[in-house]
């Protein structure tokens, strides 16, 4: 064997030191203790996969009622771990008994050599085969909570799509972590799971969690587990994404949302290979491909100080960039066909096609919302038509912003930045660390600034 804890409970010291001696050789760690009552303390220091429990104690010298009640409480702190009775007074009533209590088999006292490791053995692969029950229920759990709505393919012609299809396909026999850019709306999940179905752990799970819709003081429990107890609603223990994840792929969607503390966490599993669930003392070993998206400027957020650049360089060995709605041309109407045909099924509309005045009000609309946007309009467009075409009052589009009056705030608003600048410096005696305190920004973001404005 050689691997796995075992706890040995006996009020006899000398059948403690003999069983330790005899089984160090053969077990990863041994615990023993000639004290019941601290069983619970063991199991949630020491976690062992199997206990050896002694079923009668100087209380009760052959009933082996004590040992009943502590099985008991055994199986309310962990009911996947492997208890062997041991007992010199063993039978027919008491093996059924024990059995129907949750024991999975007795070790006589004396024991025979063989005949305990044999015992043990299957005890150990027994509590190897429930660990992998567990962790195949909890991943069937997690694919439940975070499925995304995959009936939706990857569409697209245009030049900037064909750019990311050769990307995809020549990532395809990577484990590489990669990083996808880009806006909201743009279809960074479908890009996700695309990768994933293409990779080497096609065949192992697919976990993601969308971190712009968990609140802060939730990430730490979803991304790492916790224990029973670890806090007031913690009923039961729970497997965190990334341990639920384990030999497959992580999806951390809105990745830019995690705090510098949670950030700091992440890298260390990351480096580590390896979590600590909350509440725990014990690692648990984890292998994961990541994958992770944000519409956020990260790179500008590193420069900024507000995310951590060794995280960066973990998570984005590759780097993907998905192009906005309004660079992708033809694609703009190959969607909204492709979305017209799909809702008009489903509201059971009789609708052909769309008008020349409807294709060219969405064409020359800026979607700022993306391949998103573009949906819910069709979608909506289809539910409030009466006749058999989609025409142009059909599409309710947020009006165009006035070009001439946004640049002209912007130029306004680069001025007063840059002479901003230049007065904080002149206060600061051309001192860039001084300049930054009084704008009330880092160094790094003042670099970048006077580099855009070429100061």
């Amino acid at each position: 064997m050689k691997e796995g804890k075992i706890l040995i409970v006996d009020d006899n010291e000398d059948v403690l030191f003999a069983l330790h001696l005899l089984l160090e050789a053969y077990v990863g760690q041994i615990r023993v203790t000639t004290h019941p009552e601290k069983i619970e303390q063991f199991m949630e220091a020491y976690h062992p996969d199997v206990i050896i429990l002694d079923m009668n104690f100087k209380r009760d010298a052959i009933s082996g009622q004590e040992g009943f009640q502590w099985l008991e409480k055994i199986k309310t702190v962990d009911p996947q771990v492997v208890v062997l009775f041991m007992t010199a007074y063993a039978d027919t009533d008491k093996a059924v008994r024990a059995i129907k209590a949750g024991a999975t088999d007795f070790i006589p006292k004396p024991w025979e050599k063989e005949k305990l490791l044999a015992t043990l053995s299957a005890a150990m692969e027994l509590r190897k085969s429930r660990t992998e029950v567990q962790q195949l229920k909890e991943q069937v759990a997690a694919l439940g909570e975070t499925a995304h709505d995959s009936q939706y393919e990857i569409i697209g012609e245009s030049q900037a799509m064909q750019e990311v299809y050769s990307t995809i396909e020549k990532l395809r026999d990577t484990d590489a972590n990669i990083l996808i850019l880009g806006e909201n709306g743009t279809g960074k999940d479908l890009v996700a799971r695309a990768l994933y179905h293409q990779s080497p752990r096609a065949e192992r799970i697919f976990v993601g969690i969308d971190l712009g819709s968990i609140p802060e003081q939730l990430f730490e429990s979803e991304l790492f587990g916790y224990e029973k107890g670890a806090f007031t609603d913690a009923r039961k223990d729970k497997s965190g994404r990334l341990e639920v994840a384990s030999g497959g792929t992580l999806f951390l969607d809105e990745i830019g949302n995690l705090s510098l503390p949670m950030q700091a966490k992440l890298l260390t599993a990351i480096e580590k290979r390896e979590i600590v669930r909350l509440g725990a003392t014990r690692t648990i070993p984890i292998d994961v491909r990541l994958i992770c998206a944000t519409n956020i400027d990260i790179h500008g957020m590193v420069a900024e100080g507000r995310f951590r650049q060794d995280l960066l360089y973990r998570i984005n060995t590759i780097e993907l960039h998905i192009p906005p709605l309004r660079e992708r041309g033809s694609d703009i109407q190959l969607l909204a066909d492709y979305f017209l045909a799909r809702y008009a099924h489903k509201y059971k509309k009789e609708i052909k096609g769309i008008t020349r005045d409807g294709r060219n009000k969405i064409q020359q609309y800026g979607w700022p919302g993306n391949v998103r946007e573009l949906q819910h309009a069709i979608e909506r467009a289809v539910i409030l038509s009466n006749g058999s075409m989609l025409r142009q009052e059909d599409f309710m589009l947020r009006p165009a912003p006035q070009t001439s009056k946004n640049t002209s705030e912007e130029l306004n608003l680069s001025l007063l930045e840059k002479e901003a600048i230049e007065r904080a410096l002149r206060r600061a005696d051309g001192n860039v660390t001084r300049a930054a305190e009084l704008l009330g920004i880092t160094r790094f973001a003042l670099y970048r600034k006077l580099e855009k404005l070429g100061l």
